[in-house]
């Protein structure tokens, strides 16, 4: 069976790849350079050039290539990677009439638990869709800020006493909103310095936090694991990493608890279960990061079934409660107590509906940051 054609697709703010064989049978993949989708839909475009015409079967062959091929990596061309490993997983488990799991050993667990999202501008708006989460089921909450998703054209300053001071009092009032039933996943987006964040992970330890996401920009393994040396909680870190050896870096430095690989950045299911396996030797776990459509989350969930280490997965849901990009596929379960049913049908077990590209035309994402007061500027 050789691929055909590979397409890149362009629908609302997702980037997918198509790919298409001659027997017929045909994949879907996403990458999550969501940022940078124009330049990595041009990578997935690049990368077809050299795949048509060869066998679909040589996944790990194939990714080598487009890994090793000219050097340059990074999150576009990574993304681009993911996006295509994903697909070509998807017509082998078509293939064979398996889901991609059976593929990889087999299942461990039949379902995932799930972290609902929770975003806010105030900590009453967290506070109260938190609740609401509680109420659907959900034991877990995450892509939870004390420090506010606010508005980005908003110029930032605090002093450094109430800026910890209001993010301590938060997350005080989401412990007491969730009680010990449900589950606090902790996320910064990178908002701090390393003293910063070593005296806020200090200070939130009473609050119990399944993990404290993302503190530092994720450029120094050292400066992690420095804040992981000085701190009570477990880190959770790894979204943004686009190679398998960045994780084992920060892993032999002991700077991270709860890895965060993106199947869509990182290079894919192959990339993914690559990561799992290094995690599993430093006894870390896995917490797949998926803030894109449901086909990361099918196959993240392809992933989650398979690995020992697997801890929770996040689920990208709206304030609504619904799952972003939900109109576009069929194929993938509700949610049901706080779990997610992992998809038995063949491949990644969802699909693309027909014409989505025309159904749910592509969102632009201009390039934008928040300002800081003093004109320079701030992560968020």
């Amino acid at each position: 069976m050789k691929i055909s054609k590979v397409q890149p697709i362009l629908a609302d703010r997702f980037l997918f790849a198509r790919i298409e064989t001659d027997a017929g049978t045909s994949g879907i993949g996403e990458s999550g350079a969501w940022g940078h989708v124009e330049a990595s839909a041009a990578a997935i475009r690049k990368f077809g050039e050299y795949l048509v015409g060869k066998p679909a079967g040589d996944i790990e062959h194939h990714w080598n290539v487009m890994q090793r091929a000219h050097h340059f990596t990074g999150a576009a061309i990574t993304g681009a990677i993911s996006a295509i490993d994903i697909a070509l997983w998807d017509i082998k488990g078509k293939r064979l009439g398996v889901p991609i799991y059976e593929l990889l050993g087999g299942a461990i667990r039949r379902k995932a638990r799930l972290y609902a999202h929770v975003l806010g501008a105030t900590i009453d708006e967290l506070v109260a869709r938190l609740k609401a989460r509680r109420a659907e089921g959900y034991t877990a909450v995450g892509h939870l800020n004390p420090f506010l998703d606010e508005d980005e054209d908003k110029p930032y300053f605090r002093p450094h006493a109430a800026k910890m001071a209001e993010a301590i009092e938060n997350v005080r009032r989401l412990r007491e909103a969730a009680g010990t039933e449900v589950d606090l996943c902790i996320e910064i987006h990178r908002r701090l310095t390393p003293p910063e964040a070593i005296t806020f992970g200090r200070a939130i330890e009473p609050f119990h936090p399944m993990f404290y996401e993302d503190p530092l920009r994720p450029y120094s393994p050292d400066a992690m694991a420095a804040v992981a040396d000085h701190i009570p909680i477990p880190v959770a870190t790894g979204e943004r990493f686009t190679s398998l050896h960045t994780f084992q870096t920060l892993l032999a430095r002991d700077g991270v608890q709860f890895l965060r690989p993106c199947v869509c950045i990182c290079g894919g299911i192959t990339a993914g279960k690559k990561i799992a396996a290094l995690a599993e030797a430093y006894d870390a776990q896995i917490v797949p990061h998926n803030p894109l459509s449901p086909l990361g989350l099918a196959a993240s969930l392809q992933l989650a079934a398979c690995i020992p280490n697997f801890a929770i997965q996040e689920y990208p849901c709206g304030p609504d409660g619904k799952l972003k990009g939900h109109p576009m596929f069929t194929g993938l379960a509700a949610p049901r107590d706080g779990f997610i049913e992992i998809p038995k049908a063949p491949g990644l077990g969802i699909e693309l509906i027909p014409d989505v590209e025309r159904r749910f035309p592509p969102v632009a994402r201009p390039i934008r940051m928040r300002p800081h007061i003093d004109g320079s500027m701030v992560d968020q």
